[in-house]
């Protein structure tokens, strides 16, 4: 295991070994984080196996949270869409752990990504994240077998395709405008400066 991955994975269970979470949700709710009072709203729909995503996560991410969502300028709004049943997996864990916890399980497994999702076992894998992050195997498995939380899941992603035409991830509205692709800083940048400012 390298230092990088001992470091972030300890991070994860620092940050989130609070409880076990609430009671089963019956549906999802799309994540957000920013202030409510923004004047932007940037809805992205993303598929936690999808490497793109990851980058954006990853990379992109952290610099537009400093820029404009720590600022109170823009408000992030996640939604999921997954592509695969590892993915559908992995929304329905990140769900599991509650709203306040569900963005650090997104970071997690979007920092983890080329490990988990391509692992010989990717449900295993996930399954070793998701106790790391504080959720017991009880926890897990009732989760995974809740079907009304599944469903929800992917009636987001219905929505998506029906009510804005997301074709692939991730995808972003912005102020209801859609961009396909992480654009990186400066391509969200563009777009977000005249609106902000």
């Amino acid at each position: 295991m390298s230092d990088r991955r001992s470091l972030l994975l300890a991070a994860v269970a620092a940050c989130c070994l609070v409880g076990t979470g609430p009671a089963l949700a019956e549906t999802a709710q799309e994540f957000v984080i920013g202030s409510p009072d923004a004047p932007v709203t940037m809805v992205e729909y993303a598929s936690l196996t999808c490497p793109h995503c990851a980058s954006f996560h990853n990379e992109t991410l952290p610099e537009l949270k400093k820029k404009y969502i720590d600022t109170g300028k823009v408000r992030l709004v996640f939604r999921d869409f997954p592509l695969d049943q590892t993915a559908l997996e992995a929304s329905i864990l990140a769900h599991c752990a509650g709203q306040e916890r569900g963005p650090l399980f997104l970071s997690a497994f979007f920092q983890n990504q080329d490990r988990w999702a391509v692992a010989d076992d990717p449900s295993a894998a996930l399954r070793q994240l998701a106790k790391l992050g504080g959720l017991s195997d009880q926890r897990i498995d009732a989760c995974l077998a809740d079907k009304e939380l599944g469903d929800s899941i992917l009636q987001m992603r219905l929505e998506g395709e029906q009510q804005h035409s997301i074709q692939s991830t991730p995808s972003f509205l912005i102020n209801d405008q859609l961009h396909a692709g992480n654009l990186g800083v400066d391509g969200f940048s563009e777009i977000l400066d005249p609106l902000v400012n």
